[in-house]
């Protein structure tokens, strides 16, 4: 049978459009995916390198994710790359890798998460994007191949200058900029909206055009310095985290009661 969950955010990419993130890192189960699509969000960053997410609390998320109209993805420490396979054969529909700063890491990346002939991702048989009952195995692997988000990390200014050559290695989807690490690399931690950010922005916008690739956003979540990088080609948008979204509106309401205290 056909993918019976294809992923909805690389489709909008592919259309020219944006796909909206939403961060995971303290909901677990069906509720992340439950509390994204009620939202308009189009795809889940499980984060297993900042969050304490076990593969266990990820693949859940993921094969729930799948039945809820939201696209699973997971982010892997940079040297876990077995976390990101086994995640991949239960439920995620995409990875990504943080601080990549060559087209050989890229490449690396690239090896591990596709099939053969683009990769050497081991088969594992089971298929939770075709529902559990995969076509055969050369079908299976050339949808999954098609389907699958590989997303790669821009933190540094050595990854921005190899942007172009990381853009260029064929299976990276995404080259998705981690602004606050990239910041604090560059001398000027968390001034998303310094001149040289918004350089790095034009330049790897560029790579990525070049390149018929995708450039991402993350970590850029002031309104006014966002549309400036969404209109320098950013469309791959990390929209927040669930702790973010909880501490601003438990912060809101909060306010407004200890407002009160004083009527």
């Amino acid at each position: 049978m056909p993918l019976k969950t294809p992923n909805t955010a690389k489709a909008r990419l592919l259309a020219g459009e944006l796909a909206l993130g939403f961060g995971v890192h303290v909901l677990r189960g069906p509720t992340a995916g439950a509390v994204a699509v009620a939202n308009g969000f189009d795809w889940l960053f499980i984060d297993m390198e900042h969050g304490a997410m076990s593969i266990d609390d990820a693949t859940q998320i993921s094969i729930a994710a799948l039945g809820q109209g939201v696209t699973p993805i997971v982010r892997v420490c940079k040297d876990a790359v077995h976390e990101g396979t086994r995640c991949l054969d239960n439920g995620a529909l995409g990875v990504v890798v943080p601080h990549v700063d060559t087209a050989e890491e890229a490449a690396a990346i690239v090896r591990a998460y596709r099939f053969p002939p683009i990769g050497d991702r081991s088969w594992g048989g089971q298929s939770y994007a075709h529902g559990l009952k995969p076509p055969g195995a050369a079908q299976a692997q050339k949808e999954l191949n098609d389907e699958v988000l590989v997303v790669v990390m821009i933190e540094t200014p050595l990854a921005v200058a190899n942007a172009a050559a990381i853009a260029a290695v064929p299976g990276v989807d995404v080259l998705l900029f981690g602004t606050g690490d990239l910041t604090a690399t560059m001398g000027i931690a968390g001034q998303v909206d310094h001149p040289d950010v918004l350089a790095a922005y034009t330049k790897v916008g560029a790579d990525c055009a070049a390149a018929g690739k995708v450039m991402g956003m993350g970590g850029v979540y002031d309104e006014v310095v966002a549309p400036s990088y969404v209109a320098l080609g950013a469309r791959f948008i990390l929209g927040g985290s669930d702790m973010s979204f909880l501490m601003a509106g438990s912060g809101a309401r909060g306010a407004f009661l200890n407002s009160l205290r004083s009527k």
